[in-house]
This record gives structure tokens, sequence and C-alpha cells, in this order.
């Protein structure tokens, strides 16, 4: 008799069924990368060897020298909690990446689920040539820094899930609850396969290493399944064991084996700066040859953040000034990589975080020139490319880029307390902060592209007529004057009634957003205004063109003078109407002093508001990505970014006030822009512009440039000219030579 299947029957089938095919389909990706099996039974890709990184491949292990790019979570209008970025997105920018000619991709922390699939579905694409990644594993770095002990329990315990859930979402075995700034989601693709190495931790805090070591000294000694602490270890240390030892067992659940290391950087590295002026940079060590890596056949490796302009010792060490170029040239940074190489003998030594921001602004001063910002994109990729070359020729594992794409919520250290209110820093570009500008990939303001500084005024006729102002009334000199702006610069274009010739005239556009300011200067030229000017835009031969701030306005000298005493503060010079208008500035470095400081070291600071003439047309020859006027026949283009006008949040119409609250500088709200234009003659026949009845200018009378608040914004994305230089730098770089 034969017997019919029951409902159940069925249904115990069909589960059976998408059991086998989910088990398949997340496996599959095991199946197309080539492993071999370790003595224990897990699969193995990677590993270290003496002091070089191997990968398996055409059944034999072959030297392979990282060559990767550090990609961040956030895109222009948000942070990184947010997660904003779309597989879509991630599979352009793999395609980009692998045509840049590098093979890895670092990452910092537990990304959403689509990275991991976009990486997946593009690999299984490029079987014969996918793209490897690190997985970060971010600690709690904020209540570390705060509490300053690594084994506070809350701490102990949120870094050891972190842990847990990074193994989940890499191996698509995770289902992580939602979590304030951090990814969650379901994770099914497994891209295990495809890593190439873990990296957990940050940056650490060298107050909270050394206080943890401090509170507990009878953490020693640990010994884990597959990582343990040696005899001498730290209690920091102790706990850095403890934490990848937990990372090793979870992945180890999972049948494979990678390589481990854990993030450092040149402030705690184990070796010593003698030349070095801030205590703090050289207080402390964390030292990765005090771990150690049994039954760990991946093998575990250091690896350093370490750039060419920080700490100060790079420019001021004498003990680092024994290697030189082929030029001649003192190289400090090739003589770090060399000390940091022969510390950790035997062992891998990984750079992976280098690299230097294409900015307007500096932050740190360096040897050779390799300074935090103050370049162009194509400035920017040739000290990327040499850095890179110094890596490989001082024989590290790899080097990893950063970054891959520019990021609007970064702060650096001497702009930051100008951005006001800190929270809305994502949703406009400072291009006077150089954190934002470090990317391969420009993520630029919504019209630095459509709109092009090159002298020729057609693209501004593209503009929408209420995304534009042609101030009305009458200038001498001006045939007509047109303003808008986005979320880096206002542009402003202005048509002369006769050619500019800066050899003749100088050309000058006051800019009053608050009452208060100069309502004389010699800029003038003796004419009196009935409401003061904050900041003056000149525009003349090179080197002088450039924004000058009023003297009582000055956010430089009203900071380091008024409230940390490092630079001497004339009192006339803080006078309303001082009639002084001051060069932008920012500072490189502070004025240091014992016991904070082995020694005195001075005050220092560079010219910020210097404008470059130039085109900012990519296709151009003459392209200059920090150009920021041009001037062709009679008429005069320019961009002029926020802060330098005094803006702390231009999406929210804020800028500084001239007062102090509590000591410190505050951001009140603009009702906009009055822009005064005038042509200065160099003939001494006086200027062009400014007339007035009674002698007095009537600055208030003028229009009002305004805008609306925004909470979105507009960006425009390129590969910079530094993509291209390190694309020829990566290409030039044989990955399966062994290291020196």
């Amino acid at each position: 008799m034969k017997r019919t299947a029951t409902p159940v029957t069925w249904l115990l089938r069909f589960v059976a069924m998408a059991v086998v095919f989910f088990l398949v389909w997340h496996y599959w990706p095991a199946k197309k990368v080539e492993s071999i099996q370790s003595s224990d039974g897990s699969q193995i890709k990677f590993r270290t060897q003496g002091d070089h990184i191997e990968i398996y491949t055409k059944q034999a292990w072959t030297p392979f020298f990282v060559k990767g790019v550090n990609v961040g979570a956030a895109l222009p209008g948000h942070d990184p909690g947010e997660l904003p970025i779309s597989k879509d997105k991630y599979m352009e920018w793999f395609k980009q990446i692998q045509d840049l000619g590098a093979n890895t991709i670092r990452v910092y922390t537990i990304l959403s689920p689509s990275f991991y699939q976009a990486l997946v579905e593009y690999n299984q694409k490029h079987a014969d040539q996918p793209l490897y990644f690190i997985q970060g594993i971010w600690t709690p770095e904020d209540e570390l820094i705060e509490k300053k002990d690594a084994y506070q329990q809350d701490i102990y315990r949120e870094f050891q899930e972190e842990i847990t859930y990074s193994v989940g979402a890499v191996y698509g075995a995770a289902d992580i609850p939602e979590r304030f700034g951090k990814a969650s989601g379901t994770y099914r693709y497994n891209a295990g396969p495809y890593l190439l190495a873990w990296s957990a931790g940050t940056e650490w805090d060298p107050k909270m290493v050394q206080n943890t070591d401090a509170l507990h000294k009878d953490k020693t000694g640990y010994k884990g399944t597959y990582i343990s602490a040696k005899q001498g270890s730290t209690a920091f240390e102790n706990w850095l064991a403890e934490m990848l030892d937990h990372l090793a067992v979870q992945e180890s659940q999972n049948g494979w084996k990678h390589p481990l290391t854990f993030t450092n950087w040149v402030t705690t590295d184990p070796i010593k700066h003698p030349g070095e002026v801030l205590l703090q940079e050289d207080m402390v060590s964390v030292d990765a040859t005090h771990l150690d890596a049994h039954s760990w056949s991946a093998g575990y490796f250091a690896s350093f953040h370490a750039y060419p302009y920080y700490p100060d010792f790079f420019r001021l060490d004498q003990t680092f000034m024994d290697v030189k170029d082929k030029d001649g040239s003192v190289n400090t940074y090739r003589s770090y990589l060399r000390k940091i190489k022969a510390y950790h003998k035997g062992m891998p030594v990984m750079i992976t975080e280098f690299g230097v921001p294409s900015s307007l602004g500096i932050g740190h001063l360096a040897n050779k020139d390799r300074n935090q910002g103050g370049h162009d994109e194509t400035e920017q990729g040739k000290i990327d490319a040499s850095l890179l070359q110094d890596i490989a020729t001082e024989g590290m594992a790899g080097g990893i880029v950063f970054s891959w794409q520019d990021e609007w919520f970064k702060r650096t250290w001497n702009t930051m307390y100008f951005e006001i209110p800190a929270n809305r820093r994502k949703l406009w570009h400072n291009v006077l902060t150089n954190e934002q500008h470090f990317g391969l990939i420009a993520e630029l303001s919504g019209k630095d592209g459509p709109l092009k500084i090159d002298g020729d005024p057609s693209d501004w006729k593209a503009l929408k007529n209420d995304d534009k102002m042609t101030l009305p009334g009458t200038y001498p000199g001006f045939k007509s004057i047109t303003m808008t702006h986005d979320e880096a610069y206002v542009y402003i274009l202005a048509e002369l009634e006769q050619p500019f010739d800066p050899n003749k005239q100088q050309l000058n556009f006051g800019v009053d957003t608050l009452p208060g300011g100069n309502k004389h200067a010699k800029e003038l030229g003796g004419v009196q205004l009935d409401e003061g000017l904050e900041t003056l835009i000149t525009l003349g031969k090179d080197g002088e063109s450039q924004v000058k701030i009023a003297s009582n306005y000055d956010f430089h000298t009203r900071l380091y003078g008024n409230q940390y005493g490092m630079l001497k503060v004339k009192p006339e010079e803080m006078k309303d109407d001082s009639g002084i208008f001051n060069p932008w500035k920012l500072s490189v470095g502070l004025q240091l002093t014992p016991p904070d400081a082995a020694k005195d070291f001075p005050f220092e600071d560079v010219p910020a508001g210097l404008l470059k003439r130039g085109t900012t047309d990519p296709a151009s020859p003459n392209f200059n990505s920090l150009a920021m006027w041009e001037a062709k026949g009679n008429i005069v283009e320019m961009r002029i970014p926020w802060m330098l006008l005094g803006f702390t949040d231009p999406s929210s119409l804020q800028v500084m006030s001239y007062g102090d609250k509590g000591g410190k500088m505050y951001a009140t709200t603009t009702k906009g822009i009055r822009l005064v234009p005038w042509i200065a003659n160099r003939d001494g026949s006086g200027v062009i512009g400014l007339n007035s009845s009674d002698g007095v200018y009537q600055v208030s009378k003028l229009p009002i440039y305004q805008w609306a608040p925004w909470n979105k914004v507009q960006y425009v994305e390129r590969p910079k000219k530094s993509y291209d230089l390190m694309k020829k730098a990566f290409n030039a770089i044989d990955e399966t030579a062994p290291t020196r």
C-alpha cells in the first residue's frame, strides 16, 4: 500500500532542505578560497613567518606584503555610528580599491551587515584576486579614557562582548541587538575566508595605561589557551593577553585561525625617544614582545599607527637623524621604522596607519615638509607614496594608508574649540580641520565640482536663481557681485568694470556678520564705516591674497593669548574698532614647560588665511585642490572657507561672538553676511568704492546674504590626484617579495 506524506512530513523535508541550502551557501566562500588545514583541523590562509606575513596560495606559502587602505564608517552628514554606507557604495569602493593596487582593506570596528555581504559577493566575482581585510575591534575608548582602568568591570565585560560579536559578524553567525553608535543586525555572510588578520583595540591613552599598571600590579602572568603574558609583562599587557586569547578561542570555534595583533601607536611604543619634549608621549610602553602566541599556528605580529609629524621628536630628536635618503636629506621616519623593527626582531611589524592630509589647515610640522596638512592633492600623493616606500624599504610587513575617504565628522586639536556646536561638525566641511581631509577619495562639499574656480562664470548660470544672490545696489568699480554657498565655502563672483591687474590694484571684500568690529583701518583708505567688519578678504599679488581677522575678534589670539597665556596680547588690539586686521593663524605647537615637558618649548603657529590663486578644475593641468581664487579679464571668482569668515557652524548660522562666557569663547547666531567691496589702487590715487555723502559709508544699509539652516548635506565624491600617485606606488611594490 502506497503511503501519502503528511503535511508535517513535507514541512520537515522543507526545513531539512533549507538547512542544507543555508549550510552550503554559508560555507561556500571557504570552498572558493585556497587554504591549508593545520594539525588541529583549523583552516589557515595567512600566517606569520619570521618577520613577515605569508599567504597560502597555489599549494605553497608565499611572502605577502600588505598594501592596504583604512576604510572609515562615515559619509558626509553622518557620524560613523550611524553606519550610512550602503552595499552598492561598498561594491563601488571595492572596485576602486582593487584598481588602486591595494590587496587589503582595514576596518576599525564591526560594520553593518551590508559590508560583509558586499565583500563576500565582490570576492566571489573576483575569486582569482580577492580583496582581503583586517577586522578591527573597537574598545570602550571613552570609558577607558574617563575611568583610566582597563580592569574596571563594565569595560572588561563590554570589550569581551565586542570581541564575541566581531567574530560572529565576520563568520556570518551573529544577531547583534541595537546598540547606540554601534553596528547591529543579522549577519549571515561568512567573510571569514577573506580575513587576513584581527586587530584588537585603539590608540591607547598613556595615562590610562599607566594608571591601569599602577592599580593592578598583581595582574601578571596570564596563561591562556592560545595567548599568554610573558614574565615581566605589565598589568595592561596582561589585560591585552586575556582579550586576544578570548578572541582566539572564539575564532577557533569557527574552524579558522588568523594572525593576531593589537593596535598600537608611537605614543605607547616600547622604544625611547630621548628628544621628545612632552613627557606624556614617552611615559609608558605597551610592548607586543611581552605577549606569547602558542598553539596558534596563524601567528601574531606587532602593528603601529605611525605618522611622520607626531609626536614632535620626529623633527627634534637628534637620535632619529641618523638615516639619510639618496639625496642626502635626513629621514627621521625611516630611522623610526628601522628602530621599531630592530626592537621586534624576528616578529612582523606592520604600519597600519600612515599618511598626510590634503587640507588648507596644518596641525603639526614635520621633517621633510611631511606636515599634517597644508598640502594639495598632488603633494599629498607624493608624500603618501614616499612614506609607503619608506615602509617597504625598512622591511615592514605592510603599510595601510590612512585613509580611503574623507570624513567630515573628524576634529583636530587646533580647530575643535572653534567648531560650535561640536555635534553639528558632520554637517559642514571645515577646510581648516586637517583630520577631515586624509582620504584618497575626496568627499567634497556640494558645489565643489559643479562650480569650478577658474575665472569663467558660465557654470554659475547653471545654478538656480534661489541658490544664488546677485547683490542689489550700485558698487563703484563693479558691474555685479553674485554670492552662493555650500557646506565648505562662501562663493563670490565679481564682474569688474575694468580687467583686474594685481600689479596695479588690490581687490578687497570686507565681511560683516555681527555688531562690532573694525569701522576704520588702513586698508579702508581713510574711510569710516557705520558698522564694523569682522574679517577682510584681500586679493592681490602672490603672498598678498589672504583673509585677515579683526584683532579683537581674532580666535587665535583670544584662545592662546587671553585664555592660555601663550601669546603676548596687546591691549590696544583687544579694543573694539582697533583698526587692526591680523593674519589668520593656526597653532602647530603649544608652549610647554616642566613638569609636563622635559624642557621649555616655545609656542608655534603658522599662517592659515593665505588664498592661493589657481583653478579647481581637475581636468586642467594647472589644477590645485587648494586654489581659492582666479581672475580672467574683468571676472574674479573665489571661494572662502567658512571658518576664515568667523563661522563656527554655518549649517545653523553660528558665528563666534566677541565675548566670553566662563572664560571660554562662545557662538551666537548671525543674520547673514554683508559684503563690503572696494578696489585699492597701488598708484596712491585712493580707493574705488566706499562712497558716501557724509563721510561715513553705510554698511548697515547693504543687503544681507542669507540662507536657511540645513540638516542634510549635498556632497561630491571623486578620486583625488593622490589616488593616482598611490596607485603607482602600490603597483611598484611586489607583494610577494620577502621583506628585508
